[in-house]
């Protein structure tokens, strides 16, 4: 529809370019074009040029994914620079060019940030995750999946400065241990989601503080958590009356006489019960078992 309009806007008609810029361009036609196609516009002449540069300086949301993983570094500087309302910034498995050097100017003059995106950032330091907590003090969703560079200092500078915290994803953090993941959930009580999926280093005394702290919880990520053990979730289960979900699957010291309490709440498990997964091995191995009785 924005492009059938610009096409009818013929000289004789009028131009598009004189519309309103701020109050009718910007947000109810440019905000309906996927960004790559914006940024071919602005070669069409120097009016859309200033156009799509009014746009960037006031998009509350930008995504990586719209124009493709391999942005080269000076595009990204010259597409935010002069953004100061960012809301959403999602820069996901951007590793082969995003550093501190490009992140850390965006973060700092975005003081309105409330959701970032950093899965797979591998080449980012902890200095990232400071200049996060520092100016972004309204931030609630924050995802450093597969960021091994997050570490114990700059996961409580987060927790000190981001109180509103309502879901973190710290999948494969392998430096955090269950100290980091205890000051974190002490000072951000309001997360309702939180993922500490393959981390060997997470135990029981992070769980149980977890459950204690934080009382909105409504998911949470345990996978691959190989320490953590019956009596933590059974804690879980008793402190967190809002969970809707738990992943527990390769967490081996976990077993049913603790799941059973949240399965009979309803909470949706990644395991299956003892007799299901029986069954699905057998007819794994024989094919079909048609003739099991299972009220024996």
């Amino acid at each position: 529809a924005p492009w059938r309009l610009m096409m009818s806007l013929t000289p004789s008609r009028g131009c598009l370019l004189d519309l309103p810029w701020e109050d009718i361009l910007v947000p109810h036609i440019l905000c309906h074009l996927p960004l790559q196609q914006l940024l071919s516009l602005q070669r069409v002449s120097k009016s859309f040029q200033s156009l799509i540069q009014l746009y960037l300086a006031n998009m509350r949301c930008f995504d990586s994914s719209q124009i493709g993983p391999a942005i080269p570094r000076a595009a990204f500087v010259n597409l935010l620079k002069d953004n100061e309302v960012l809301q959403q910034l999602a820069l996901q498995n951007c590793s082969d060019w995003l550093t501190d050097r490009e992140l850390l100017p965006v973060i700092g003059q975005n003081h309105h940030l409330h959701q970032i995106q950093l899965k797979g950032c591998a080449q980012l330091s902890r200095h990232a995750l400071v200049a996060i907590s520092l100016s972004c003090p309204n931030l609630r969703r924050l995802s450093l999946a597969h960021c091994e560079w997050v570490d114990s200092l700059s996961l409580r500078s987060l927790a000190d400065h981001c109180k509103a915290l309502e879901a973190v994803d710290l999948t494969a953090c392998r430096q955090l241990k269950d100290e980091a993941i205890c000051y974190l959930v002490q000072k951000c009580g309001r997360l309702k989601s939180l993922s500490l999926a393959v981390n060997a280093n997470v135990g029981d005394a992070a769980v149980e503080e977890i459950a204690k702290c934080c009382p909105e919880l409504e998911h949470l990520d345990l996978t691959g958590c190989l320490r953590v053990k019956n009596d933590s979730i059974r804690v879980l289960a008793e402190y967190c009356p809002k969970l809707r979900s738990l992943k527990v699957k390769h967490c081996h010291n976990v077993a049913e006489s603790s799941l059973s309490i949240l399965r009979s709440r309803g909470v949706e498990l990644d395991v299956e019960p003892p007799l299901q997964r029986a069954l699905v091995l057998l007819q794994d191995v024989v094919g079909f078992a048609p003739f099991i009785n299972l009220q024996i």
